[in-house]
């Protein structure tokens, strides 16, 4: 059994964690296959936009393969690594499509940090996410220390953090962790529906907003508008009135047959 599946259609790729019989854990091998994987999607420009989910119903993954750990002493140090080669948080994290990230199970610590790296996150009703990395004694090394506190509030990070305790999918839609909860056979339907529409969008474009929003939330928000400032200034400069034009009349278009 391959660790990971990568179908693609058309402009999208769907990338699967194919370790169900390990919770879709992640070894080391499965690190350094995703990362390059994500790595080359990143690098195709027939690709537009990408689907990461995880195989069977219980898992999207259930974080770095803790026997894996238990039995190599430097496998700690090695999923530590920082290059996006060696690391699949840091290979999503650069990549240059936008990444939804289809949650069909638990999520649970390095799994839970994975997830945190995509773009938009969309939930199964089997859903459910944990920070144990308190609970097995160690310290989050991919961003979930960071990450979570800015995406759900300081609060319910801490609450997370330190107990270990499990949020379903409902909780995690109302702390605004996922954009939306689904019944478990409509999540890669969803997920591939967003992923065509992202597709949609003029790569260059797509990108650069993508960047936009990625460098100004780590700034200080007075920082963040001037960022903005400087970018659309320089970027809707570069692009002509008449493609404008014609774009604008595609939306409405769109917009008069899009139902949801």
């Amino acid at each position: 059994m391959h660790n990971l599946k990568t179908e693609i259609t058309g402009p999208v790729a769907t990338v699967t964690l194919n370790r169900p019989h390990a919770m879709n854990a992640l070894s080391k091998a499965l690190r350094l296959e995703l990362a390059a994987t994500f790595r080359n999607l990143a690098d195709s420009p027939e690709i537009r936009a990408i689907v990461l989910t995880g195989a069977g119903d219980r898992a999207f993954c259930a974080g770095l393969d803790l026997k894996e750990l238990g039995s190599d002493a430097s496998a700690i140090a090695a999923a530590n690594a920082t290059e996006a080669g060696d690391n699949p948080v840091v290979a999503l994290e650069q990549c240059r499509k936008p990444v939804i990230g289809a949650i069909n199970g638990v999520a649970i610590t390095g799994g839970f940090e994975l997830a945190l790296a995509c773009d938009v996150l969309i939930a199964s009703v089997n859903a459910r996410f944990a920070d144990t990395h308190a609970r097995v004694g160690i310290l989050p090394g991919w961003g979930l220390s960071q990450k979570l506190s800015r995406l759900i509030g300081l609060y319910r990070a801490r609450e997370m953090a330190f107990t270990g305790n499990f949020i379903d999918a409902s909780t995690a839609a109302s702390w605004g962790l996922v954009s939306r909860v689904v019944a478990a056979d409509a999540l890669l339907p969803e997920a591939l529906k967003l992923a065509n529409d992202m597709a949609g969008i003029e790569p260059a474009t797509l990108l650069a907003y993508k960047r936009l929003i990625e460098e100004g939330f780590a700034l200080p928000f007075r920082d963040a508008m001037a960022l903005e400032q400087r970018v659309s200034t320089s970027f809707n400069a570069s692009i002509p009135a008449s493609d404008i034009e014609s774009r604008r009349e595609a939306v409405r278009t769109r917009g008069r047959h899009q139902t949801s």
